[in-house]
């Protein structure tokens, strides 16, 4: 713990209420539903979100897959997704490997939206069969690729009406909901309410070690477990994972704004270094981007290197992404620990 990880907010540790909950979680069989700690963060998380019925899941690629899979049943079915989304950039290609559905990528814009008329020209005329059929929208949010940008719910909105007129089901790739539902001052049901299924990550942000829930109607669910059981199914005795995840959607929710607070910390302090280009008024959940000026001293991967070995502080340098450097600030990054990163940053730079 004396490494201050800034990489991503998917290094978190379980925090230890978490561990000692899961040393002593009940547990049953969850392929047969008899596991009592399960069931019970399925529906609490269902109730949190506004949605009928939940689903334990291993990751939040997992739950995104799910879902997918469960509304475009039909091998050459699209989805209308942005370019930047983890859906459609960093999981594998698995909707079209699995599933044999079609992405239909929109660009994603500064402030996380696709745009609306984009999405709507991107939905094809029914009954032509050189087209593949539009079955699904996904949205992301927050938006990391862009720096963790919340969606508001008004936004959302106007993507479920497009998608209602259209017969069209809309899925929202959650990971980091209740970052943006901490950032806007809202709760995360209004920010996903149009949406038919949400997925989002216990771990990240919320610190339990391992799992994502699925959420949606009773219907959407019942389906939904069968497309986990081909993915690999339940994990028998997964209450030892559930309690941990009680805990992150019970109490972890409700101290994200802590980590929005050292963000911004931190990235008021980084744009006072020299070479560092940064506008702090784009931090709004917690995630930070920049990069650096031509003529910086040091390359983004020396920096990194340097800053491990000499300060304990790891960093992950992105080459060839339009900003070098991510931070994330988490449950493990206090403001001491941002103080630490800015005084070492400004020691490799100045």
């Amino acid at each position: 713990m004396d490494t201050i990880d800034l990489r991503s907010d998917t290094v978190s540790w379980p925090t230890p209420k978490m561990r000692e909950a899961m040393a002593n979680a009940p547990v049953g069989d969850d392929v047969y539903g008899e596991d009592p700690t399960v069931n019970q963060l399925e529906a609490e998380a269902a109730e949190m979100l506004g949605k009928e019925a939940g689903l334990l899941v291993t990751s939040g690629t997992q739950g995104n897959i799910t879902a997918v899979l469960t509304h475009c049943n039909t091998r050459g079915s699209e989805m209308i997704v942005g370019k930047q989304a983890h859906i459609f950039r960093y999981e594998a290609g698995s909707a079209s490997v699995l599933g044999g559905v079609h992405p239909n990528t929109l660009q994603v814009n500064p402030d996380g939206t696709l745009d609306l008329d984009a999405i709507r020209e991107a939905i094809r005329p029914g009954g032509n069969p050189h087209f593949p059929r539009t079955r699904l929208i996904c949205l992301e949010n927050t938006q990391g690729t862009v720096g963790g940008i919340p969606i508001t719910a008004e936004y959302t909105a106007q993507v479920g009406e497009i998608a209602k007129q259209n017969g069209l089901k809309l899925h929202v790739d959650g990971a980091r909901i209740f970052n943006a539902a901490a950032a806007l001052g809202v709760p995360a049901k209004e920010l996903v309410a149009p949406a038919d299924s949400v997925s989002f990550c216990l771990s990240k942000g919320l610190c339990a070690p391992v799992g994502s829930i699925l959420v949606g109607s009773k219907e959407f669910i019942d389906e939904a477990r069968r497309t986990r059981k081909m993915l690999g199914g339940a994990m028998r005795q997964a209450g030892i994972l559930a309690a941990a995840g009680l805990i992150a959607i019970r109490e972890m929710t409700q101290r994200l704004h802590e980590d929005h607070t050292n963000a911004c910390a931190l990235a008021e302090g980084l744009a006072k270094i020299p070479y560092i280009r940064l506008d702090p008024a784009r931090v709004r959940t917690n995630m930070i981007l920049f990069d650096f000026a031509p003529d910086t001293p040091i390359a983004p991967d020396v920096l990194a290197t340097r800053l491990k070995n000499e300060h304990n502080i790891l960093i992950r340098a992105y080459a060839g992404e339009t900003k070098n450097i991510r931070l994330v600030t988490h449950y493990w990054i206090t403001p001491e620990r941002v103080e630490q990163v800015v005084n070492a940053m400004r020691t490799l730079l100045s």
